[in-house]
């Protein structure tokens, strides 16, 4: 090749060159580091770990003085992440050096594919590393790292994520439309604007904390009756707190007119199956024994999952040849009344799904609710709703401020009814355990997603009604095995389950194991067991000697077994049980053995 022909050849290489790196943009732009503290020099700053998993270490390390030491433990993988600024269709490397077995490192919230890498081995320091490009509206990520259920610590640092930063996060503005709703005689419900920016809020009481959360609204709760509060919020991300909103004011209801008057000090409630026969046998108003303190009426059931229109009337007689007359049930009803019995619309059930998704579904729930407590003259409402009547919207991670509308709505609709009928209103939850006590472990879909929805999604409406609620009697049935306060499982049919379960109701618990969100305790008095009262009736049933045995512990601090509970409580008020046809059917055995046990 001559001289010239040369010069031509590497001048076009040179162009070629020159138009590659115009096409691939500024090396620094794609070389940022945007994890923080990814060597986790300056300990968990930036990064948060689930159930208290992470720590950090000074050994082993594999850059700088520090690393992450993370432990597994029961249903818990040590998930620990953190949510970074990107620029939407962006290219991005994630990477971190990782030490144990079953170690992962991955990304979500790409809004394209989420990625993830891992090792099943890691005996020494081993680098992971994984690519993802962001969607057209990403403007964050959150990366992260986990083990494996079951196994051992795991290590991991110098983790990295490089790629273009988005845009510098501004501290948001105050924010505005605070509200006060209907106080109880301790909480007070808040509500407010959303502000532009804001990934949390901060609730402050006569100018000190009480309170920080990712919701727009929120119940305080531990207060006086009888007195005024002052409230403001404000609204945080990671660039800092904003200014303090205007204040608004409340004040506590006096405490009287307690949800649970009128009760006897240990009471005893059953189900009625009023709309419906079964294996049980119908059974009249008329005829339900004594013993039944209160009768909830099975079942009020929707038009359709989504209507929020309740129906209830009598099984028709041709199903239930020996149906009373609506007259006659209705009179039955009074007489229940009059000698101190109270008698609920059950609402739900396992075959009446309820789903109080729109506003219009909510005010059709009060109507119709409202029609059905004035026609049959009722004390109030039970709510029972299962299956897939309540479930956590993905983003939903905190139960003090729900944002699902279902649940808000249905929390809206009780706190109507509570305020039409007044003081005297009974209202009684019948929960699953998977609803409730599961939230200790699992808490709706999860800060990562993936978890099933229902997890724990009773407990903002409990948490929300607490002051309204006159009885809480989780079903202690039809259960899988469900991990108490000592971090053990236990499983259903004997007196452990029911001393765990009702110990965790008592003592209160951290959701998801966030010692940052504790689901407070229940008034003992608000508290019932619940069991089925026949080994027809459900799976779990529970003899009547440990059934006694589990009253002796939690009342007495006697016959506990291996199981230490949190405290002593002789005011717990009593036994649920589906239902009263199946105690009837198995010659009253649950009722009796409530009657005759010795509370003193």
């Amino acid at each position: 090749m001559d001289r010239t022909r040369l010069l031509a050849a590497l001048s076009a290489a040179a162009l070629a060159a020159s138009a590659l790196v115009a096409m691939a943009g500024p090396a620094g732009a794609a070389d940022t580091e945007l994890a923080r503290n990814g060597g986790f020099e300056t300990g968990l700053d930036g990064w948060t770990c689930t159930a208290g998993s992470g720590a950090v270490v000074s050994s082993p390390v594999h850059g700088g003085g520090s690393a992450l030491k993370a432990t597994p433990a029961g249903s818990d993988n040590a998930r620990c992440g953190q949510t970074v600024t990107v620029k939407p269709n962006s290219d991005y490397t994630l990477s971190g050096w990782v030490q144990g077995s079953y170690v992962y490192l991955g990304v979500t919230g790409t809004g394209t594919t989420d990625v993830s890498t891992w090792t099943a081995s890691a005996p020494s320091w081993q680098k992971l590393s994984t690519t993802f490009r962001t969607g057209a509206s990403t403007t964050s990520v959150t990366i992260y790292t986990h083990g494996w259920y079951g196994t051992p610590a795991y290590n991991a640092d110098d983790l990295s994520l490089l790629g273009p930063g988005g845009d510098p996060v501004q501290t948001p503005a105050a924010p505005t439309g605070l509200k006060a709703g209907s106080p109880g005689s301790t909480s007070v419900p808040l509500s407010w604007s959303a502000a532009s920016g804001a990934t949390g809020y901060n609730v402050y009481r006569a100018g000190t904390k009480v309170m920080s959360l990712s919701g727009t609204s929120a119940t305080v709760t531990g207060l006086t009756p009888s007195t005024s509060y002052s409230f403001q919020v404000s609204a945080t991300n990671s660039a800092g707190e904003s200014p303090k909103s205007a204040a608004v004011t409340d004040t506590t209801t006096a405490g009287g007119g307690n949800p649970g008057e009128g009760l006897p000090a240990h009471a005893l409630v059953g189900y009625l199956h009023a709309s419906f026969a079964n294996g049980s046998g119908y059974l009249r108003m008329a005829d339900v024994p004594d013993s039944w303190d209160i009768i909830n009426l099975a079942f009020g059931e929707p038009t359709s999952v989504t209507s929020g229109d309740i129906r209830f009337g009598l099984c028709p007689a041709s199903e239930c040849p020996n149906v009373e007359s609506l007259v006659d049930f209705k009179a039955a009803v009074k007489a229940k009344q009059a000698a101190g019995k109270k008698v609920l619309i059950s609402i739900g059930g396992a075959n009446g799904q309820v789903q109080l998704s729109t506003t219009a579904a909510r005010d059709t729930f009060v109507s119709s609710v409202s029609k059905i407590i004035d026609e049959y003259g009722l004390d109030g409402l039970d709510i029972d709703f299962e299956g897939h009547s309540l479930a956590l919207n993905s983003g939903d991670t905190d139960f003090r401020s729900p944002t699902t509308p279902s649940i808000v709505n249905l929390i809206s609709a009780v706190r109507t009814l509570k305020a039409k009928y007044g003081s005297g209103f009974v209202l009684t939850m019948a929960p699953e355990t998977y609803f409730v006590q599961l939230g200790y472990q699992y808490y709706g879909s999860g800060p990562w997603g993936g978890q099933d929805p229902r997890a724990g999604a009773y407990l903002p409406v409990i948490h929300a009604l607490r002051d309204a609620l006159t009885l809480l009697h989780v079903q202690d049935y039809n259960s899988g095995s469900i991990m108490g306060l000592d971090n053990q499982y236990h499983s259903m049919g004997g007196a452990d389950f029911h001393i765990a379960m009702t110990d965790m109701l008592l003592t209160g618990f951290p959701v998801a194991g966030d010692t940052t969100k504790v689901f407070p305790a229940l008034r003992p008095e608000q508290v019932a067991i619940g069991l089925p009262a026949s080994t027809q009736a459900g799976n779990g049933h529970t003899t009547p000697t440990e059934v006694n045995k589990a009253l002796d512990c939690l009342t007495k601090k006697t016959t506990c077994g291996s199981y230490a509970t949190h405290g002593t409580w002789p005011a717990l008020r009593g036994l649920m049980t589906w239902s009263i046809n199946w105690d009837r059917f198995n010659q009253g055995e649950f009722s009796k053995n409530f009657d005759a046990y010795p509370w003193s």
